[in-house]
């Protein structure tokens, strides 16, 4: 049997073993990496774990103690508390703010992951005080960061010019923008109107309606629903309390790691771990068991999926499959089948990656001029980022760790399901949108 077929079968066993037992996936995975590898590829165990994300490793690890010393002495509900004094009352605006904030740095160049890492529990903490669905939150933040991902300013959009460059391709940075910026806005409204949003407008204008009614002089019902007030207590009721030095500290620190990475480009992993160490070490006794806040459960879920599939695009599956369906000579259905692939591979793997391996391999089908070139570049860039939502990618991972350890379990199960709706239905609509009727 091929490699490319057992590593297949190897992943969905996986999955279905992982579900089915309470075994992390992510042990899992590594252990079919080790026996796939040794076994069947013959490789040593120094080349098996060449493809272990540590990079990744670094990002969780460092990004969650941070966040856990800032949960720990109290520095998030500070910042969450003053938030909420500047919002006030109108929980239905919040998650167009979250999605608007997490669209900021991938607008400005960052990578969706250096966003995401250090705006994603301040944003699900400020959600949960409002009450607002969890999913909701979780899914505005996520593609609200991949809203930016094609910004000209933004590195993926330059990884897909000079793949398209380097194969006498072309597409227009706009064309590449707007596209991905549409669909995801688009996914938004989506989000908002089956996730809670309809809730929050119907409570709004019932508040509205009896702040009316009171100020004119007819009976007034107190109080606000759960879900149109903040979870325990309106802001303005709660103490303004002074900030303390190791707080204060805390958000220099946080403040200095998110300018380090999103203007300077430092590696945020590392650089958000040293913050946490020296933050730490000068204040001991404000961060007691804050270490034990980095989700290793994750850490593990996220690294061991991830070195699976680096290890299947190691043995060429990625390529076999492209391959395979540039040469079927049918353009349409070559077109569709290397969206899905798009879509489904980049669910567990890299992006970035992805991309610059499936423009040159869709290259000698570009050139039999069946299809137009840019509106199906921008399909595959939309189908390779969109599934970001997955708790298997950095974003996903990122978003996923700011849950509470008793609610991760079943949020992991609403993130896996919803990355495979958009890895299914991402390929249908940009296929149906931009690539069908340049053929017509």
């Amino acid at each position: 049997m091929p490699i490319h077929v057992i590593g297949a079968v190897a992943l969905v066993f996986v999955f279905v073993v992982g579900t089915i037992r309470p075994v992390n996936i992510g042990a899992l995975a590594l252990v079919a990496t080790f026996l796939i590898g040794t076994l069947v590829a013959g490789e040593s165990a120094e080349d098996v774990l060449a493809g272990f994300p540590a990079d990744v490793f670094v990002l969780l690890v460092g990004v969650t103690y941070l966040f856990g010393l800032a949960a720990a002495n109290g520095t998030i509900e500070w910042i969450i508390d003053r938030a909420m004094l500047v919002f006030g009352d109108r929980p239905a605006l919040v998650p167009w703010l979250l999605f608007g904030f997490s669209a900021v740095p991938t607008l400005l160049g960052a990578l969706g992951p250096a966003g995401v890492a250090m705006l994603a529990p301040l944003c699900l903490r400020l959600a949960e005080r409002y009450g607002l669905s969890r999913r909701m939150s979780a899914l505005m933040v996520m593609h609200g960061s991949c809203l930016g991902n094609f910004s000209p300013l933004n590195g993926l959009a330059i990884i897909v010019q000079k793949a398209a460059q380097a194969n006498g391709l072309s597409v227009s940075s706009a064309a590449l923008f707007f596209g991905n910026a549409a669909y995801n806005l688009g996914l938004a409204v989506v989000i908002y109107a089956f996730f809670g949003g309809r809730r929050l407008l119907r409570e709004r204008r019932v508040l509205r309606a009896t702040a009316a009614v009171g100020a004119g002089g007819g009976p007034a019902t107190g109080g606000a629903s759960p879900a149109s007030a903040p979870a325990d207590g309106a802001a303005e009721e709660r103490p303004v309390r002074a900030l303390r030095a190791d707080q204060a500290a805390t958000i220099l620190v946080m403040v200095g790691v998110a300018v380090g990475a999103l203007a300077f480009e430092i590696e945020i992993g590392f650089l958000a771990l040293t913050s946490a160490v020296v933050l730490h070490t000068v204040f001991p006794s404000r961060f007691t068991g804050a270490d034990k806040k980095i989700v290793w459960s994750v850490v593990l879920l996220i690294c061991g999926i991830t070195s699976l599939v680096e290890a299947m695009e190691h043995w060429g599956t990625v390529e076999v499959l492209g391959n395979g369906i540039a040469g079927l000579g049918a353009p349409l259905l070559t077109a569709f089948l290397l969206c899905l692939v798009g879509a489904v591979t980049s669910a567990f793997g890299s992006s970035v990656g992805l991309l610059g391996v499936l423009i040159p391999l869709a290259a000698p089908f570009f050139a039999a001029g069946d299809v137009r070139v840019a509106p199906l570049i921008v399909a595959l860039t939309i189908c390779a980022t969109v599934v970001d939502a997955m708790p298997f990618s950095s974003v996903g991972a990122l978003t996923l760790a700011t849950a509470p350890e008793a609610e991760r379990p079943s949020l992991f199960r609403f993130m896996l399901g919803w990355g495979f709706a958009m890895a299914v239905t991402a390929p249908v609509i940009t296929w149906s949108v931009l690539v069908l009727p340049g053929t017509a």
